[in-house]
C-alpha cells in the first residue's frame, strides 16, 4: 500500500487544470462542425452527405446546426470538400429564456444523472466526471440518487415514451430553483432517433432545458463546462454564437 502512495507522490498531481487552466492533452475533444463559404456544388454534397440534417444552405452560406451532430464525420472523411471544424470543448448553448443561473449554489451542486433512453455513450462520458483526472469534487459538483437533494437534472438520451412520465414526476419532485442539462445530440435534437415512433424532439418536449451540450457524445470538458454555466461560473460558448448564427439552433 505505501508504494502506491509514494508512486503518487512521485508522479504529482495529474487532474487536469481546467478550468484555471485551457486542457491541452490530446484527445480532449472530438471538435465539432462549423459552416462557412462553399460552392454551390460542395454545399449541396455536405447537405446531402450528413444523416442528421446538420448543414443547411442560407443567404449563400453553409450554416451548421451542431444541436444534431452526431460526429459520424462524413463531412470530413472521404470527401472532396471538407467541413470547416473546431476544436474546441466550451459548447454549453444557453436557451432562450434560460438565463438566471444557479449562482446562489456555486460552491455546491448536487446533480441527478437520468437515462432517457440513451445508448450508453453519453452516459460514459458523464461517468468520466468523477474519475481522478476530471474530479468534479473539486469544484463543488456531486452525484445524488434523489432528486429530494438535487439541484440540476442532467439528461442523457431522446427521452423515449416510456421515460417521458419518469422524467416529469423527477422534475417535479426535485425542490427549487432547479435547472435541466440536456446532454448529447439525442437530448437536444433526437438525433438518429427523432420523430420516431418511441420518441420526439428530444428532451425539450418534456422539460424546461435550461442548457444544451451538444455531442455525440460531447467530452467530459464540455459536460464540466456546462455545469460551470449552470453555476454562472462561466460564460455560454462564444464560438457557437458564430457556429450557429442562422441556424435552427437558437430556436
Amino acid at each position: 500500500m505505501s508504494q502506491w502512495v509514494f508512486n503518487g507522490i512521485r508522479a504529482g498531481i495529474k487532474t487536469t487544470a481546467y478550468p484555471k487552466g485551457a486542457e491541452t492533452a490530446a484527445g480532449t475533444t472530438p471538435g465539432l462542425p462549423a459552416g462557412g463559404d462553399f460552392g454551390a456544388a460542395a454545399a449541396r454534397a455536405l447537405i446531402e452527405r450528413c444523416p442528421t440534417q446538420v448543414f443547411s444552405l442560407a443567404d449563400g452560406k453553409v450554416k451548421a446546426n451542431v444541436r444534431r451532430c452526431i460526429h459520424c464525420y462524413r463531412c470530413v472523411r472521404a470527401v472532396e470538400n471538407k467541413a470547416n471544424w473546431e476544436q474546441t470543448y466550451e459548447w454549453t448553448i444557453t436557451r432562450e429564456g434560460q438565463n438566471e443561473f444557479l449562482s446562489a449554489f456555486k460552491k455546491s451542486i448536487h446533480i441527478l444523472v437520468v437515462d432517457a433512453g440513451d445508448c450508453g455513450a453519453c452516459l460514459n462520458e458523464v461517468r468520466q466526471l468523477n474519475n481522478p483526472y476530471y474530479n468534479m469534487h473539486r469544484l463543488g459538483f456531486f452525484i445524488t440518487p434523489t432528486p429530494r437533494h438535487a439541484d440540476v437534472l442532467l439528461a442523457v438520451g431522446p427521452g423515449t415514451d416510456h421515460m417521458r412520465p419518469a422524467l416529469k414526476k423527477i422534475y417535479d419532485a426535485m425542490p427549487g430553483p432547479k435547472k435541466v442539462v440536456a446532454v448529447g445530440a439525442c437530448a437536444l435534437s433526437g438525433g438518429v432517433f427523432a420523430e420516431s415512433f418511441v420518441c420526439a424532439n428530444g428532451i425539450s418536449d418534456v422539460l424546461p432545458v435550461a442548457l444544451e451540450i451538444p455531442g455525440n457524445p460531447p467530452p467530459p470538458l464540455a459536460i464540466l463546462h456546462g455545469l460551470l454555466v449552470a453555476t454562472g461560473r462561466g460564460p455560454a460558448a462564444s464560438v457557437l454564437s458564430m457556429l450557429l448564427s442562422g441556424s435552427e439552433a437558437a430556436k
